[in-house]
């Protein structure tokens, strides 16, 4: 026997509508059918409960469906809490609270998704107010930086769970993958647009050096933004950033001619404080204190968004005389080489037979 498509059960159910009286499908419904006709229920509760009583006959009748081996042999199963909501039975009052609850909730997911998708905009946006009223980031001292960054990391780990990071641990093809991308195709595309533009010998120095550092929290707010594996682009930036120690000045020193001294304890202080212990303390909440997470998580994706704006903007403020100064020239190298990264980085990845929800985004960030 042939198999119906998906689409004839959903869109054209051969499933007769229900009649008008629901008490001869089920003694429930008939009993509350008859508490209803017992003026228990007010009249916009009655219809409310009549329209889900209605689906709950239709969700009943999916289910048959469902477990029909001769219509469900060669077709996709339909989950039907995904087509209809559950019955729902009990005061207006009650009903509209919740209602109002959930409406409240999915604005504040709204506009919190909406202002996340801007990031770009935001950032360019406090950039601009850096290099045009420096004055105005005065406020901004290194102990808010690192809070900021300390917070924006934790909120980042309360997407995450443990089994996503345990998950991301056991992908070493793209751990390694990423990690050789990183610390090769940045540094070698600061080298080639700096001979490519002609640059001065200080600011050549100054673009192979940020070709040379390792991705910032920025870069984790991008994947999260684009829908990636948040997870393996934490552990990446951890692992990047430990690297660093070794790998900054020596391609430094090997493409800019120039030794530039790392402080390998407070990097890794560093990395500690503001990239591995929010993001498992996010995590850990995330697993074991769900409903808080839930209730707070909306908040954390503009908060990140903000102080990574404020903190672009803080460091263009602290170089405003100098980018003025330069002209285009400098704002150009700097597009140059980070188009560069995400072009190649996604080429090579792709080559390298990478699903496309694990690429991980780089951003060398400012700060």
């Amino acid at each position: 026997m042939r198999s119906l498509p998906l689409d004839t059960c959903v869109l054209r159910p051969h499933i007769q509508p229900p009649p008008r009286s629901l008490s001869s499908f089920s003694p429930r419904t008939s009993l509350l059918t008859s508490s209803t006709s017992n003026n228990r229920f007010s009249s916009a509760s009655a219809a409310t409960f009549h329209r889900n009583a209605s689906l709950q006959i239709f969700n009943e009748r999916i289910s048959v469906w469902n477990r029909n081996p001769l219509l469900c042999s060669k077709t996709k199963r339909i989950d039907v809490g995904l087509l209809v909501p559950p019955l729902q039975c009990g005061s207006s009052s009650d009903t509209n609270g919740v209602q109002s609850e959930r409406s409240l909730m999915q604005w504040i997911e709204l506009i919190g998704e909406a202002l996340s998708t801007a990031f770009p905009v935001w950032v360019a946006l406090g950039c601009l107010l850096g290099l045009l009223r420096p004055a105005y980031y005065d406020w901004v001292q290194p102990r808010w930086t690192v809070l900021g960054l300390t917070v924006t990391m934790l909120g980042m780990g309360m997407t995450l769970t443990l089994d996503d990071l345990r998950g991301a641990l056991a992908m070493p093809k793209e751990l390694i993958s990423g990690f050789l991308l990183q610390y090769s195709v940045m540094p070698i595309s600061g080298y080639v647009v700096s001979k490519l533009l002609n640059l001065p010998s200080y600011y050549a120095a100054g673009l192979i050096l940020v070709g040379c550092c390792p991705g910032g929290t920025a870069s984790n707010i991008v994947t999260y933004i684009a829908r990636g594996n948040v997870a393996l682009s934490v552990l990446m930036t951890a692992m990047s950033t430990v690297a660093a120690v070794i790998m900054t000045p020596f391609l430094t020193a090997k493409l800019a001619g120039q030794f530039v001294a790392v402080d390998a304890a407070g990097l890794l202080r560093s990395t500690l404080q503001i990239v591995l212990l929010p993001v498992l303390a996010g995590a850990f909440l995330n697993q074991y204190f769900h409903g808080l997470v839930r209730f707070v998580s909306p908040l954390m994706p503009p908060i990140a968004v903000g102080t990574v704006a404020v903190l672009c903007g803080n460091a263009i403020a602290q170089s405003s005389s100098a980018i003025l100064t330069s002209g285009m020239q400098v704002l150009l190298a700097a597009s140059l080489l980070h188009m560069s990264g995400f072009f190649f980085g996604y080429v090579l990845a792709r080559m390298l037979s990478i699903d496309i929800s694990y690429l991980y985004l780089d951003y060398n960030s400012c700060f």
